[in-house]
């Protein structure tokens, strides 16, 4: 069901936290050698990562962790890493270069040169998990899109952050499909409500910790149906994650569990000629190195 990569550098304890449904319970533990292990079975008292993040540092996780009577996940249903946000995730859009070109003539708009970056937000009311159908609401849309993306969550609050401090404000990364509806996005001009339809924010498979994750410069893919759309590195960012936590923080705290999301690269369905939007059946999977992969069936 999933497929984990490893981490980029070195660190005492290789965190790579899962939230599992077991027994009708969410349950929340820690990936190592494809078993699960209960943060419950560990004195670790957080009924989810929201409580995790509240109640431990990654310091204090660290001196905590101890790998034992772990079991078989491939029997359990992966749930989102956050399955009930605290509040809406924030996204950035037009984040690759190729990307702004593609949406530029899709919606036949000028290309102009990006120098500030672009923010929405996404309503999620319960985040759709990694392995769940994807509702299309076809019945008011009838141009669905894929967005692969990193996402990272923030891990202590912060305000007027410097771009030199950003990444120790970060709890840990994940794998965001940002489906998008173009018809209602291109029609109310804000995105709001085109991101927003319900299961429209697949998240997972699980948090790598970012004492172990270095985001700068890592594959982002898609496919569907087996076939290659999407293919990018973080890389080409046009504002990197350390300008996103300093530039988002100046005015405006950011509470830890807060997820953001970096925008999607070239690829998606609307920048083919024609454009090639997703329909009943089709299967997408986002995928990044170092974290795993997402892979969700449209209803």
């Amino acid at each position: 069901m999933c497929a984990f990569r490893g981490a980029r550098k070195e660190c005492a304890v290789i965190m790579i936290i899962a939230n599992l449904l077991i027994n009708n319970v969410e349950t929340l533990g820690l990936i190592k050698n494809n078993l699960f292990y209960s943060f419950d079975n560990m004195n670790i008292k957080a009924k989810n990562l929201n409580e995790l993040i509240d109640n431990y540092s990654l310091d204090e996780l660290n001196k905590l962790i101890k790998y034992e009577n772990g079991i078989e996940y491939n029997n359990f249903n992966f749930l989102a890493p956050i399955t009930i946000p605290k509040q809406d995730v924030l996204c950035l859009g037009l984040n690759y270069q190729k990307h702004c070109e593609e949406s530029a003539r899709f919606k036949l708009e000028k290309l102009e040169e990006r120098v500030e970056p672009v923010y929405f937000s996404k309503r999620v009311n319960y985040m759709n998990g990694p392995y769940d159908y994807i509702d299309p609401h076809f019945n008011i849309v009838d141009s669905l899109d894929y967005e692969a993306e990193l996402a990272f969550i923030i891990g202590k609050d912060c305000y007027n952050v410097n771009k030199n401090d950003a990444y120790d404000y970060i709890f840990g990364y994940t794998i965001m499909n940002d489906v998008s509806a173009r018809n209602i996005q291109t029609k109310h001009k804000q995105w709001y409500l085109g991101k927003s339809l319900d299961t429209y924010t697949p998240l997972g498979p699980v948090v790598v910790t970012a004492d172990v994750f270095d985001p700068n410069g890592v594959s982002i893919k898609s496919y569907v149906n087996g076939e290659l759309r999407q293919d990018g590195n973080t890389s080409d960012f046009i504002f990197p994650i350390d300008f996103v936590i300093e530039n988002l923080s100046e005015g405006m705290t950011l509470k830890k569990g807060t997820i953001v999301s970096t925008g999607t690269p070239a690829g998606v369905g609307m920048g083919y000629n024609p454009p090639r939007f997703l329909k009943s059946g089709d299967v997408v999977r986002c995928e990044i190195e170092g974290i795993g992969y997402i892979e969700n069936r449209i209803k």
